[in-house]
């Protein structure tokens, strides 16, 4: 019988195969005495089998590199401290002489309590780590019991891989066994998995709390990587309609990248600038790969996340380098580092806070930690002679914040002069409309800025005041609220009255069904993730500039969302009217 199960979309594409349940394995462990004589040697044995994980791991990280990128292969060097971390190798062999047992006994007795109390921590990154310790300590089990592996490359079948959570070796050796998509109990978009799936360009949807309980191997499964949906043993005319689907993105796919090397110009003449969101320095080629115009936003919090020490200017300045060598001839607006929220720094030892998506996050985080900030700029500005670089900064609320950053870029600046080290002098500064706040005062804060972009996924969080991942309230989630769209407009006009470009860099700029509505309403770059470039493009190549000015004044006329979505749905239908006739 069918079923479907709603969880978040973390990799777009559709995706049809065979479930696969994975789960870290359960070993049958024999307890056994070992003699004083043979102490030593159950040592030997253990440090071999530290020994042969620590390979296996580097290997990983070596393929992941070379296959996917070297951000991506940093993921694994948490693995290497687990197998450096006392509290379980140097324990391990003290229990060893202490009970005198074999090493995978003491093993599992130690990862045990070592589990559950990182599972428990409060500190989020310790937590984080518990299904990396969870995946090392298997290889390490393995490798003393002689287990194989159960891999899948005699699989028959394409493979959807089904887990509560998916380790990051588990989801890196995707590539080379048959596996077309995943589906797991917990995670979100910013999760380990759910970078490597989109890396690869696996369909994955995370989150759907039980999946692993209501899906057995051998089941048919849907994957819907863009719906966030998951459709178990679907009947014959569903599969049907999904294969069909399937089939017209990869033929939709084909015939877009064909159009990576166009640019966007609407029918009328007027020229607009896609760019894309990347999160990692690697992702550049990615961008290129799809036609993207430079990087309209690089996220800089990868920087800083899953790991103990904050990152050296020097660390970030080479990243920043890297993407905007690799842009040009266009473009690279870097925004500064965007933590708090749901995004946590335990190093910095600030308190956790009742609700921090309203507390200490973003430019206000950096305006606290004044030389954390610095730091960072002064990696950018050292990099902007290498480039086209721009800075942006994020969840600005009024112009007195925007004056302090600025005041402190200029700080750092005035300090390179003084020790003589180049930069752009001329780098233009922008910052994201995301709160409010910020869009009802753009017409100030564009008088002393070079550009906006509208960060949406906040803005709309922000207006609606709606937890834009809480289930309950997910349905007052929408850009098409006329108080969005009104906010948007007046960005737009602010800017222009004072002869700033303005850019938009959230979901909606992906959403195709928008491009023309957001055209006519003066947007003037695009900025998405990489894969949605083409298809964006394409929009803007079928549409008039004229008629897309008539339609946005339709929809801001409009007082309810139906209206706005009904207005949208005749422009399609008389869209697809002249398409037709112009077939005939």
């Amino acid at each position: 019988m069918e079923s479907r199960y709603q969880g978040i979309a973390a990799s777009p594409g559709i995706t049809i195969g065979t479930a696969y349940l994975v789960g870290f394995p359960e070993f049958q462990i024999r307890k056994y005495r070992i003699t004083e004589g043979g102490i030593n040697k159950e040592l030997d044995r253990w440090q071999a089998a530290v020994d042969a994980t620590r390979h296996e791991i580097e290997n990983i990280k070596r393929r992941v590199a070379q296959e996917v990128g070297f951000k991506e292969a940093e993921i694994f060097n948490a693995y290497l401290h687990v197998l450096q971390d006392p509290l379980l190798v140097q324990a391990t062999m003290e229990q060893i002489r202490a009970q005198r047992c074999n090493a995978e006994y003491v093993l599992q007795e130690i990862a045990s309590g070592l589990g559950r109390q990182f599972t428990e921590a409060k500190d989020e990154y310790l937590r984080e780590r518990a299904s990396d310790i969870n995946d090392v300590v298997a290889r390490l089990l393995r490798n003393l019991t002689g287990q194989a592996k159960r891999l899948l490359t005699g699989a028959e079948h394409d493979i959807i891989m089904i887990a509560k959570d998916l380790a990051p070796a588990q989801t890196a050796s995707m590539r080379r066994e048959r596996v077309v998509g995943f589906a797991t109990d917990i995670g979100g978009k910013t999760s380990h998995a759910a970078i490597m799936a989109r890396s690869l360009e696996i369909p994955a949807v995370v989150g759907l709390k039980n999946i692993t309980d209501m899906v057995e191997t051998g089941d048919t499964l849907i994957v819907d990587g863009s719906a966030g949906l998951v459709i178990v043993n679907a009947d014959t005319r569903i599969l049907t309609q999904y294969r069909q689907a399937q089939q017209r993105n990869l033929q939709a796919s084909r015939k877009l990248r064909k159009l990576k090397g166009i640019t966007a110009v609407s029918r009328d003449g007027y020229r607009l600038n896609v760019a894309a969101n990347i999160e990692f320095p690697e992702d550049v080629r990615k961008a290129r790969k799809y036609g993207a115009e430079g990087v309209g936003l690089f996220r800089t919090e990868f920087l800083y996340m899953n790991r103990r020490d904050l990152p050296s200017e020097d660390e970030q300045f080479e990243a920043y380098c890297q993407v905007a060598r690799q842009s040009l001839p266009y473009s690279t607006i870097i925004r500064t580092m965007d933590l708090g929220g749901d995004k946590f720094l335990s190093r910095l030892g600030t308190s956790a806070e009742t609700n921090p998506f309203l507390g200490l996050r973003a430019i206000r985080l950096c305006l606290t930690y004044i030389e954390l900030f610095k730091t960072q700029l002064r990696a950018i500005l050292r990099a902007s002679q290498f480039g086209k670089i721009k800075i942006m900064f994020p969840l600005i609320s009024d112009v007195e914040e925007l004056r302090q950053a600025k005041a402190v870029l200029n700080e750092v600046r005035q300090e390179l002069s003084r020790r003589r080290i180049a930069f752009d002098k001329h780098m233009e500064t922008g910052l994201m409309i995301e709160l409010p706040s910020a869009a009802l005062t753009a017409d100030v804060l564009a008088r002393e800025a070079d550009f906006f972009s509208i960060g949406t996924n906040d803005l709309i969080q922000y207006t609606m005041a709606v937890d834009r991942i809480n289930e309950k309230v997910a349905y007052l989630y929408n850009p098409l609220h006329p108080a969005i769209l009104r906010l948007i407009k007046k960005t737009i006009e602010a800017g222009h009255n004072e002869r700033i470009w303005v850019g938009i860099c959230g979901e909606m700029a992906a959403d195709p069904q928008l491009t023309a509505l957001l055209f006519g309403m003066g947007l003037d770059e695009f900025s998405t993730e990489p894969s949605f470039v083409p298809q964006i493009k394409k929009v803007i190549r079928e549409i008039h500039l004229a008629r897309s000015r008539e339609l946005a004044e339709e929809v801001l006329a409009c007082a309810t969302t139906k209206e706005i979505e009904n207005c949208l749905q005749n422009q399609i239908q008389d869209k697809e009217g002249c398409d037709e006739k112009a077939v005939k």
